[in-house]
């Protein structure tokens, strides 16, 4: 059995995933793990770092939806079949980065809608703070799904 910490990541994706194994798993050097996110409508394959004989890396994928996908570990040594060496439940989930993209990209054109800035402007977070939100929106707005005709001047095209 391996442990999956942080055990859930937003659904675009980009957190450090640790894997913690058990005593028989331990990395050996000539030892390929990856992992593979097995959802309902998608599958993802991340490599993995070692990070110590007990322990791997690896960054989690963005994702299609909000739900509960099973990850398995599988290991590959040259010569020899690949094995899946253990399993573990995973979620993907949706946060405020992504929930402010959504929001942004149905605002897209409306003045009125994103007046909301002045509240931000009311309580101003630290710069730090405000750098990682907007990378962590930027992230978001990849991930979602817009139509071929959106833009961010929204539908009136005599913006």
């Amino acid at each position: 059995v391996m442990k999956l910490n942080p055990q859930q990541a937003p659904l675009y994706g980009d957190s450090v995933i640790t894997v913690q194994l058990t005593e028989e798993d331990k990395v050996e050097d000539d030892v390929v793990f990856y992992l593979v996110f097995t959802g309902s409508t998608v599958q993802h394959c991340t490599s993995t770092r070692k990070v110590n004989p007990g322990s791997l890396e690896t960054i989690s994928p963005g994702h299609d939806c909000c739900e509960t996908v099973k990850v398995a570990l599988c290991a590959s040594r040259e010569g020899h079949p690949v094995l899946v060496v253990a399993e573990e439940s995973f979620q993907f989930v949706q946060d405020e980065a992504y929930d402010a993209a959504q929001f942004l990209a149905t605002c897209a054109g409306n003045q009125q809608a994103l007046n909301f800035t002045r509240f931000l402007d009311r309580s101003r977070p630290p710069a730090a703070d405000v750098d990682f939100l907007d990378e962590k929106v930027a992230l978001a707005f990849r991930h979602l799904k817009l139509p071929a005709e959106w833009n961010v001047l929204g539908a009136d095209q005599s913006l």
